[in-house]
């Protein structure tokens, strides 16, 4: 660490590393969630500690000639802040929350976690925000790709709840974009994903009361059920009230299950944010008259949780500290077909590791304009979770073999389960695409901010097989 005020760092409430510094290696990869660290080394790392730490931290790095990356949470599978030539602005020790009673506002830092931070200060005032289902997901990321966070079938994209942003430009400048200024980069924060043009300092966030009788049900079944479980949610979820969050998950179950002898299940998983306890049971019934019950290993319908309970099941399925190879397909088509199509993803899974396939379910809304405008009624995602660098290679290639069959289904996938280094697929409608372009070209003309992580020929939002 260099403290000379003739390399700027003196400037900095918060740390700066530069390459070669002690303590640079555990600045660069320190936070990251997973240990498939990159090889790509920036020329510094800032710790940032306030909100004119990034605003100099951006001015530098032009002084400099650096680009710059961001890191809020550290749960990027790529880690897309990292590169070679950008300066690493990590927020990680900049972390602020305010809430307006009056409004139902929320004023919230990048790197604040949306379930174990943000969740429990709201719950003070009886408020709650969807974050990401993982407890330790920060805000920034998740954000930025749109936010598929808690009941995301029914409330749709946690970026719609975003009414401001606080935001660095290009030129150093920190301003206030919403609906009425600087609408451009608004429109693009709420789902550009990890190409935004500016580092955002602060969101402001509408907030919704803390659902009075949260109430869950739980089925487990054999994971050769699959397919026909599969194909009766499909069309049953279409009557599912749109305040439960459903899912559909083989998993292997970090918990004991009577008459299991281990390996993956299939679970269904519905999770109703209602305010009563007959509001909840009827949300979950369909899901209690499943032509399918009969097969189930375990089944505990509508019982009343708290969120606190349900953050702890998702965060013991996504182990800290572990290798993770992530895919995501946003899926149209019949259901009996999709369903043999992920046979391997759900069947054939390489490792014994806590990992998953999952089935999440949406249903279609009037959202917003905003850059987030990629959606179909399923999206799947799985989850290589492993602890050998060896096996890198292995699982990789496994995941191209498993997600070809769903090609002719996959319109595109979600930023935040998706790695355009190793497969380039869409993210973004063609429209959304052109216009978030335009933005970055008039308002980052120069690259200050890093570009899409991606491979030969950078981010085009191609489906791949499409071009072939």
């Amino acid at each position: 660490m260099n403290d000379n005020p003739t390399t700027g760092t003196a400037r900095f409430t918060g740390t700066m590393f530069e390459r070669g510094d002690e303590g640079y290696e555990n600045a660069r990869v320190g936070r990251v969630f997973h240990s498939r660290y990159p090889h790509r080394f920036p020329p510094a790392v800032l710790i940032a500690e306030t909100e004119n730490d990034i605003v100099e931290g951006v001015r530098l790095a032009k002084e400099r000639g650096w680009k710059v990356g961001m890191r809020s949470g550290g749960h990027s599978f790529p880690v897309w802040g990292v590169r070679d030539d950008a300066l690493l602005i990590d927020l990680g020790g900049y972390k602020e929350i305010s809430f307006d009673e009056d409004t139902g506002i929320a004023s919230v830092t990048p790197s604040v976690q949306g379930g174990s931070e943000l969740g429990v200060y709201l719950e003070q005032f009886r408020r709650f925000f969807p974050g990401g289902p993982c407890p330790t997901v920060g805000i920034g990321g998740f954000l930025l790709q749109g936010g598929m966070g808690w009941n995301h079938r029914g409330w749709g994209w946690a970026s719609e709840q975003v009414v401001a942003i606080d935001v660095v430009t290009a030129d150093g400048n920190l301003v206030r974009a919403d609906a009425h200024q600087n609408s451009d980069l608004f429109w693009a924060s709420r789902g550009a994903g990890p190409g935004f043009c500016g580092a955002i300092t602060r969101f402001h966030l509408q907030t919704r009361p803390l659902p009075k009788a949260l109430t869950g049900t739980m089925q487990v079944y054999p994971v050769e059920r699959y397919a026909e479980i599969l194909e009766w949610l499909g069309d049953a979820q279409k009557d599912i009230a749109p305040s439960v969050h459903l899912v559909a998950v083989a998993m292997n179950p970090q918990f004991d299950i009577p008459g299991h002898e281990g390996g993956y299940v299939f679970a269904v998983w519905g999770l109703a944010f209602c305010d009563t306890k007959e509001e909840a049971e009827a949300a979950l019934a369909p899901l209690a008259s499943a032509p399918y019950l009969e097969h189930a290993l375990m089944v505990n319908n509508a019982q009343p949780t708290t969120m606190k309970r349900e953050y702890e099941f998702v965060d013991v399925t996504h182990p800290k500290g572990l290798r993770y190879r992530v895919e995501s397909a946003w899926l149209e088509g019949p259901y009996d077909e999709i369903a043999a199509a992920a046979r391997t993803l759900v069947m054939d899974r390489p490792s014994s590791e806590p990992g998953h396939t999952f089935f999440q379910f949406t249903l279609p809304h009037d959202g917003p304009d905003q850059a987030m405008s990629m959606l179909t009624d399923v999206m799947v995602g799985a989850y290589i979770i492993y602890g050998d660098e060896a096996a890198d290679e292995t699982y990789r290639q496994w995941s191209l073999g498993a997600m070809k069959p769903l090609e002719p289904f996959t319109k595109g996938q979600y930023w935040g389960d998706s790695d355009q280094e190793h497969r380039r697929v869409k993210c973004l409608t063609d429209d959304a695409w052109e216009r978030l372009k335009a933005i970055r070209a008039e308002r980052d003309p120069a690259g200050v901010f890093v570009d899409y992580l991606a491979g030969v020929g950078g981010y085009q939002n191609v489906n791949e097989w499409e071009t072939a």
